[in-house]
């Protein structure tokens, strides 16, 4: 996939007066702080200017397409649900908000919470680049998100790669918080890491004891079948721009963002009979596929002989529901 236009050009036009060389060493550290999490003995993960700089041309895009993949399946479990607000969480420079309005064209009603001066102001910077009145005329709030703050309801809320930021005793706080604002939809992200998914996994588990409903990316709300040794993660691509691949020191002219979320409501959403886990691996006359399916873990082996069955599992891809009774 691809940035959308707007945010490309408002990225672009951001980014054009720094030197990638620059750029590449706090996009170094960077990674490097997050490798770890920890901020290296500094108060914040960005503390500089150049940190938001750096952060945009090293993660943005990737993050956007994590965000909006993971979107993208909410919207096909709840087909008639259009969120008119819309609440960030963590927001970073809005990438959240961005991949909302791009998915929705109904939303009218951003809020977002940063912690960082400097991210809301490069924040306010893309969107002042934007088309879209609810980018536009979006309230950012300064908010420490380990204290107190309050908040309204609201028909989506996003946390995305935030969870790991934070001191385990904030967790369950802070998770019980974003239920509390969430009128519709509640969707977490986090890196497609083993930590990422252990944290997914953590608030999957809380807020489904607390009354919430599955939407994605599980087909059941039993307790997780995934083994210890393993972890269930997702993966998106997004094409990079000359300057990212200046900023990562790479030659290919995509990457592939991996991710690790689960989407939550208040109401029942369209049922599935599978999430595809793994690449479907396709060989001479038959496909194998791994499942997350009611009944736990599964590998299913479609073959040319089951014409319908075979048709549809071609066209799958990792991360993607099945919609009809599990292949056998």
């Amino acid at each position: 996939m691809d940035l959308p236009d707007n945010l490309r050009s408002a990225l672009d036009e951001t980014l054009k007066t720094a030197a990638p060389s620059s750029m590449m060493h706090f996009a170094q550290d960077l990674s490097q702080r997050y490798r770890t999490g920890h901020a290296q003995g500094r108060k914040t993960f960005l503390p500089t200017k150049e940190d938001i700089i750096a952060y945009a041309a090293y993660r943005l895009p990737a993050t956007f397409a994590a965000i909006y993949a993971a979107l993208t399946q909410v919207r096909k479990r709840r087909p008639g649900w259009h969120p008119q607000t819309m609440l960030d969480v963590g927001a970073g420079p809005g990438t959240a908000m961005w991949a909302t309005a791009t998915l929705w064209h109904e939303l009218e009603r951003v809020t977002l919470l940063e912690r960082e001066q400097h991210m809301i102001a490069y924040g306010k910077r893309l969107a002042s680049y934007a088309q879209v009145p609810a980018i536009t005329e979006a309230r950012w709030q300064h908010v420490d998100l380990t204290g107190q703050w309050e908040c309204d309801s609201y028909d989506l809320v996003i946390a995305a790669y935030i969870l790991g930021e934070l001191p385990q005793p904030k967790l369950d706080v802070l998770l019980s918080r974003l239920w509390s604002c969430t009128a519709g939809v509640l969707l977490l992200v986090e890196p497609g890491t083993p930590r990422g998914f252990s944290l997914i996994r953590h608030a999957r588990e809380l807020l489904l004891s607390d009354g919430a409903k599955m939407i994605a990316p599980c087909p059941h709300e039993r307790t997780c079948p995934m083994p210890a040794h393993d972890w269930c993660h997702f993966a998106q691509r997004i094409t990079r721009t000359r300057l990212q691949r200046a900023v990562k020191g790479a030659s290919l002219s995509y990457e592939d963002e991996k991710f690790s979320y689960v989407a939550l409501s208040h109401t029942e959403s369209v049922p599935i009979s599978g999430r595809v886990l793994r690449h479907p691996q396709k060989r001479s006359g038959h496909i194998h596929l791994e499942l997350c399916t009611p009944e736990g873990l599964k590998h299913a082996i479609v073959t040319r002989s089951q014409r319908d069955a075979f048709r549809e599992a071609q066209d799958l891809r990792w991360g993607e529901a099945i919609w009809e009774k599990a292949p056998e």
